[in-house]
Order: structure tokens, then C-alpha cells, then sequence
């Protein structure tokens, strides 16, 4: 019996491959372009290679239990408890084996929430058996932070033992703090609130964990898997030091802080992140003089992520990121619906969250294997990237204190440089949304998603302390911004601004160019009418005229362009079109069809978003 390692015998009849070998391959494909062009990089700068050896001497990340599944949360969050209590119902009835309670005010709440009084959670939490193996974690911000305790005082009325119970309690201020770019209080006040907080629930009897260490916050704000990182290990490590300097031993503090990450559609960097953690965590325990144990790490799919044009691309994306999030050894995952970023999610939306995670342990068996990434080359590079970027950012917050470096805008400045590449990746559709930057649909039908009134919460305190805030964003929404308009002269006209796809040539000439146009132009709401190819400039301009579009483009190719580009143009200018662009990069001739009557360029790497803009900017110029 041969082992897993040895060479397969028909490998034998084959010369042995070697990365040299490869790269001779690659080279002919490159045709003289530099190999670095197949190296990919992150937003943290992290090199990511095309090919990579298998890594030896490497052990398993430990994670969750072998063999064990995660917890499948579900999202709990109307605003009517009666309604809410029904979701939460049907959600166990159905396949969810713990609840995520979002309270209105917390950090993920995206305009709705749960009433966080004694009454709602009471009715919230009816006939849901707390004693059955249900987890509950609770999403709870400043304004809402008694329902920690309406929670814990309602499992303490039915007469169940809080020791039994799985509650992740979710007392985490300074996420808050990040996300409102404010406080009323300084650390050193804040301190009390919560080492308050966690002995008086750890002497009800409640194990925890109680304070959560959210990365979510740099995710959901544009920030790169470091910086998440970062933020995770400095404020998980703030709670640490303020519960032990409460007087727990640091033994029983071990197990009272757990972490929450963003879980997105990039796998590979997904899964590498959350390995990351695990190890980054146990060496901070290492360094306590602790033996490490294996960090709670619960998951969300990613907010910023969602888009609100063709929302059934989310289901993909979140069926993407669970499966990184479950491979990589998250303890609990939430699946945000697909609809969210539009409202609150029905029914349907919430059983497509609820089945993806159904399908990818029952079906797909995903938690069988315990960390799979071990040995891969990528992954393992990857993971010990992060490991040593978001060391080197820990550190420089440590010099501080998580508070502090709110203050000083240390963790604020790198998010801001990394969504500012992002953004521009994003404007020149370098990284594609599909159904919102890239293939959009511009016949959607109307998405249902459920009517509620949010719940309106009294101020917190006063802004005494103000620094750079962190709110939450979403990659999609400059280009739905420009969908928004679309909509808005589809309402009041009865028709969408549109493009006349002025294709000049035979199909092999402008097939190509004319697809990128019509994608490109209709990601910004402006729907492009197709042509067939035209030699004569007279046809082309009557052709135009009866299109009923007020722009036109001019797609085929450089040969084409080179010999008709300039009449064209000039014949789409005297039929009428207000702008005219043209499907290429600018050549030498970019003066002479400038003076032709060509407005723009547009093409693979240029700025889509503030081309597009700027059409609707002069669009409304009379």
C-alpha cells in the first residue's frame, strides 16, 4: 500500500515537471511581458504568486472540534418582538441552530434592530428552549447594552442554568466608539462599565464568552485583512487587561473574550485570515504565560460585499464566504440574507441565508475535515502574511492602548489609504461587482423585503470625544447611485437614458468592443441600443436618429477607426448626439477625433465610474 506522498506509477512514465519547466510555459504565454504581472497583490501589499510548493513542517490550525459543525446563526433583528419571536421560531424549526439577537443601535443593525427593553426580549426569546443546545449571540451597541442583562435576567426566570446556556454576550464598546467616531467617556471610564458588566453575569453563573473583539468594523468600513486583524487582537487584548486588572484570574479570562470577523467572497484571503487570528491569539495567550486554547471566532458574511442591484449575486457570494469561514474553523456563521442592503429580508430571503449553510455541512460535508488549508502552499504563505502584517499594526496600537489609538486616528489613516485603492480599483471595474459594476440588469424585477418602522433610540451621552469615525459602507454603492438616476428618468420619462452602439465594420471588427461598451455604459443605468456594422456614415447617422438615444459610442476596431473613426463621428454629431465616445484606448489620433466630435474614451482599466458620472453631469446641462 502505497502512501498519499509517493508518486502515482503512471507518473513514472512521464519526464518529472519541474517549476522551471513551468515557467518556460508560462514565459511563451507571457510573449515578453514581465512574469510579475501574474503576481497578484493585496490591499495590505501582501504578494500572492501564481504557483506555489506544497508547505512542509507545518501542523493543522486548531480550531473547532474535530468533526464538529459550526453553529448555524440566524439573523434575528424586526423590529416587532411578536415578529421577530416568529422568525426566531421558524428559523430553529427549520435548520438554524443558534440566533443572532441584533438589538437596535449595535454595530450591525443597518437601520433596524430589536427593542431592547425587558418586555421585547421576553417576547422575543417565548418558546425558544434556551436548555435545548440553542447558541444565542447578542449585537448590541451603547444605546441598547441592557439587553445583556433583560437577557440574562429572562434564562435566570425560566428557571435554567446559566452554566448550561451558549450566550456570547457581546459587550464590546470600543467597536462602537470606532463606528461613531466618538465616546462620552474616556477608557479609563469605560473600564468599570465593562469588567462591571462581566462579573456581574459571570456570578449569575453565565460561562460566556461576554466581550467580543469585533474586526467587522474595519471590514465593513473598507479596511484591508491586517488592519481586521489589528483591530481584533487590540481591542480582544484591551478587554483581556481590564478584566484581569478586575481581579479575574487570567485562567477564567481566557474564555471570556471571543472574536468576530467578516467572512467575504475572496476564499483564499478569507480563509488565511481567520487562520491567522487563531494563531496571532494564541501567541498573545503564550505571551500571558497561558497555554493557549482555541479562540471563538464567530463569522458574518461581509456587509460591504452586498449589493443592492441584482441581489440573488449575493446568495453567491455568501454561499463563497461561509464556505471559507466553515473551512477555515469559524465556530458560529452568519449569513446576512441577500436582500439586506435593501431592507429587512422575507421569508424567502431568510431560508436561502439559513439553507446555504444547510447545504454546505449536511450536503457537502464541510466540517468533516478539520483545517484543509494545512500544507497549501498559498494558504500557508498567506496566513503567515497576515500573521506578521497585523502583528507589526498590533504592535504599533499596543504602544497606545485600542482607545488611544481611536484617538490618534492610528487605525483610521490605514483604513482610509486602503479604501481609497480600493475605491479606485472598484471606479476602473479592476474589482469586478458583478451585477453592479460588471454585467448589470437593467430589467430586474422589484425585490420584496419586509415593511417595518426602525426603532428610534434616545441619544447616548455627549460627544465629548470626537475622532475619525468608521461607519459601515458598501463597494456597490457609487455605481447603484448612478442606477438610482436611471430610475429616477425611467420614472419621470418613461424611458432610461440610452447609448447608441454606433458599430462601425463587420461583427469580428466590433463584437468585442461593443459588449465592453454596452457593459460598461448600462452598469451606470444607460441602456445601449445595438447596431449592425456600418461603412456609410449617412446610414449610421439615420440609424442613430431612429434609436432614440441621445449618446452614442463608437465600437470596432483600430484598423476600422483609423480609416472611418473621424466621419463617423462627425456624421453621429450632425444627426444629434449630445456626447460620443469612443471604445478604445486614445491614440495619436486622439486630437483629430477629439476635434471630430469625440467626447471620450472608454476602455479596459479606465475610470468607468467617473466617466459614467460625468455623462449624467453634462447629460443635464441644457
Amino acid at each position: 500500500m502505497t502512501s498519499a506522498t509517493d508518486d502515482l506509477p503512471l507518473a513514472a512514465d512521464f519526464p518529472k515537471a519541474t517549476v522551471d519547466d513551468w515557467r518556460k510555459l508560462v514565459d511563451g504565454v507571457l510573449k515578453g511581458a514581465p512574469f510579475e504581472k501574474l503576481v497578484a497583490k493585496t490591499y495590505d501589499g501582501l504578494k500572492i504568486d501564481p504557483l506555489y510548493p506544497r508547505a512542509k513542517g507545518v501542523a493543522p490550525v486548531v480550531g473547532r472540534p474535530a468533526a464538529a459543525p459550526w453553529r448555524i446563526m440566524q439573523r434575528i433583528d424586526h423590529p416587532d418582538a411578536s415578529a421577530a419571536n416568529a422568525q426566531a421560531l421558524t428559523d430553529l424549526e427549520n435548520g438554524a441552530t443558534g440566533l443572532a439577537l441584533v438589538f437596535a443601535g449595535g454595530n450591525a443593525a443597518h437601520g433596524f434592530g430589536l427593542e431592547p427593553t425587558a418586555d421585547a426580549v421576553a417576547r422575543i426569546l417565548k418558546d425558544v428552549h434556551r436548555d435545548a443546545g440553542i447558541g444565542l449571540e447578542l449585537e448590541i451597541g451603547p444605546q441598547s447594552r441592557m439587553a445583556a442583562i433583560h437577557v440574562a435576567e429572562y434564562v435566570k426566570s425560566k428557571g435554567i442554568d446559566p452554566g448550561a446556556c451558549d450566550i456570547r454576550f457581546g459587550l464590546d464598546p470600543l467597536a462602537a466608539c470606532a463606528v461613531w467616531g466618538h465616546s462620552p467617556y474616556t477608557w479609563d471610564e469605560i473600564v468599570p462599565a465593562i469588567t462591571g458588566g462581566v462579573k456581574g453575569l459571570s456570578a449569575l453563573g453565565f460561562k460566556g464568552p461576554f466581550t467580543s473583539a469585533d474586526g467587522r468594523v474595519i471590514h465593513d468600513a473598507g479596511g484591508s485583512e491586517a488592519q481586521e486583524l489589528a483591530f481584533a487582537l487590540a481591542c480582544g487584548v484591551a478587554y483581556f487587561r481590564a478584566i484581569e486588572g478586575a481581579g479575574v484570574p487570567l485562567e477564567q479570562a481566557q474564555g471570556m473574550v471571543y472574536a468576530r470577523l467578516a467572512a467575504d467572497a475572496d476564499q483564499f484571503l478569507t480563509m488565511a485570515k481567520f487562520r491567522a487570528l487563531r494563531l496571532l491569539w494564541a501567541r498573545i495567550e503564550t505571551a500571558c504565560g497561558l497555554t493557549p486554547k482555541p479562540l471563538y471566532i464567530a463569522a458574518d458574511t461581509a456587509w460591504r460585499m452586498l449589493t443592492q442591484r441584482d441581489p440573488y449575486v449575493n446568495m453567491l457570494r455568501a454561499t463563497m464566504a461561509t464556505f471559507a469561514a466553515g473551512l477555515a474553523g469559524a465556530n458560529a456563521v452568519t449569513v446576512l440574507p441577500h436582500t439586506l442592503a435593501l431592507g429587512l429580508p422575507d421569508p424567502f430571503a431568510r431560508r436561502v441565508a439559513r439553507n446555504t449553510q444547510l447545504v454546505l455541512l449536511e450536503e457537502s460535508n464541510l466540517a468533516k475535515v478539520s483545517d484543509p488549508a494545512a500544507g497549501a502552499g498559498g494558504i500557508e504563505t498567506l496566513t503567515g502574511q497576515l500573521c506578521d502584517a497585523a502583528w507589526a499594526l498590533f504592535q504599533e496600537s499596543e504602544r497606545a492602548g485600542a482607545f488611544a489609538a481611536l484617538q490618534q486616528g492610528l487605525f483610521q489613516s490605514k483604513v482610509a489609504a486602503a479604501r481609497k485603492a480600493r475605491d479606485a480599483n472598484i471606479a476602473k471595474r479592476r474589482d469586478v461587482l458583478t451585477g453592479a459594476s460588471e454585467f448589470p440588469n437593467l430589467h430586474e424585477n422589484e425585490t420584496a423585503v419586509l415593511k417595518a418602522t426602525p426603532i428610534a433610540l434616545a441619544p447616548y451621552g455627549e460627544q465629548k470625544y470626537k475622532f475619525d469615525a468608521l461607519p459601515p459602507i458598501r463597494l456597490a454603492e457609487p455605481f447603484e447611485a448612478l442606477r438610482d438616476e436611471s430610475d429616477a428618468a425611467l420614472k419621470a420619462h418613461g424611458a432610461r437614458p440610452k447609448v447608441f452602439l454606433a458599430n462601425l465594420g463587420t461583427p469580428a471588427d466590433f463584437t468585442a468592443r461593443a459588449t465592453f461598451a454596452k457593459s460598461l455604459f448600462e452598469t451606470g443605468g444607460i441602456q445601449a441600443v445595438d447596431s449592425q456594422g456600418f461603412a456609410d456614415p449617412a446610414q449610421l447617422a439615420a440609424a442613430f436618429k431612429a434609436s432614440g438615444a441621445g449618446l452614442a459610442c463608437l465600437c470596432s476596431s483600430d484598423k476600422v477607426y483609423a480609416e472611418h473613426a473621424e466621419a463617423a463621428a462627425q456624421a453621429l454629431q450632425t444627426a444629434g448626439a449630445r456626447l460620443i465616445y469612443l471604445a478604445g484606448r486614445p491614440t495619436d489620433a486622439e486630437a483629430a477625433l477629439r476635434a471630430a466630435g469625440v467626447t471620450g474614451f472608454v476602455f479596459a482599466g479606465g475610470d468607468a465610474l467617473a466617466t459614467l458620472q460625468d455623462t449624467y453631469r453634462r447629460m443635464e446641462q441644457p
